[in-house]
């Protein structure tokens, strides 16, 4: 217990920022996730090659790759941010193309008749998709997008690598410490279970109240 109690500021600090990278990078993946997803079922046959080609190249980059891409590719272009900000960018973009394939076949499910009943009302691709399909379609979807958001969450310690503060990075300094690099590890661990057992928590109440019955 030594190496928590004398460095709970330390493993606080990091879970923190896990759990901040985690909240902002899962908004931004759900955002540009069903944006992407309503792209790949557009009628206008630009925005479904967009979308395809987001999810095709996000889903077969490296989640490492695109880190390096994010910190060392931007600046050289002038954009010049927090590396918080760009570990944000790599992991939301990265994560909303798995958001973006779990919406688009939640929207798969429902039946084409509801699109066609609103079309026939003179309802716009826009308004379809906004008012009849998403919502039927999220309920279908509350079980996947959990578990994408908790791989969000364990994918957040590659941030640790680019001078991020998050949970996995604070082993550096407890080793340089000369604490125990085993119970280092467990403490880290746990912090990660605490995170991933809270958003696991929360879709399991979501599917509970809103998800299509089994």
């Amino acid at each position: 217990m030594d190496v928590l109690t004398e460095n709970f500021a330390l493993y606080g600090r990091g879970l923190l920022g896990t759990v901040e990278l985690t909240v902002y990078a899962s908004l931004l993946a759900l955002a540009l996730g069903v944006l992407m997803a309503a792209f790949r079922v557009a009628p206008v046959a630009s925005l479904r090659a967009f979308g395809t080609a987001w999810v095709t190249v996000l889903r077969n980059t490296p989640l490492t790759l695109l880190f390096f891409a994010v910190m060392l590719g931007l600046p050289r272009f002038g954009l010049i941010l927090p590396f918080t900000t760009f570990a944000v960018l790599a992991l939301g973009c990265y994560t909303s193309a798995f958001i973006c394939e779990a919406v688009r076949s939640g929207i798969n499910t429902v039946p084409v008749g509801q699109g066609e009943a609103a079309r026939s009302l003179g309802m716009t691709f826009e308004q379809t998709l906004g008012a009849v399909v998403l919502p039927q379609a999220f309920r279908a979807v509350i079980p996947p997008i959990g578990s994408t958001l908790i791989a969000l969450a364990k994918n957040s310690a590659i941030a640790g690598s680019f001078s991020v503060t998050e949970l996995l990075g604070t082993y550096k300094q407890l080793n340089e410490m000369g604490y125990s690099i085993v119970w280092s590890f467990v403490w880290i661990a746990v912090g990660y279970l605490l995170v991933t057992l809270t958003i696991s928590a929360i879709f399991t109440v979501l599917e509970k109240r809103w998800g299509v019955p089994r």
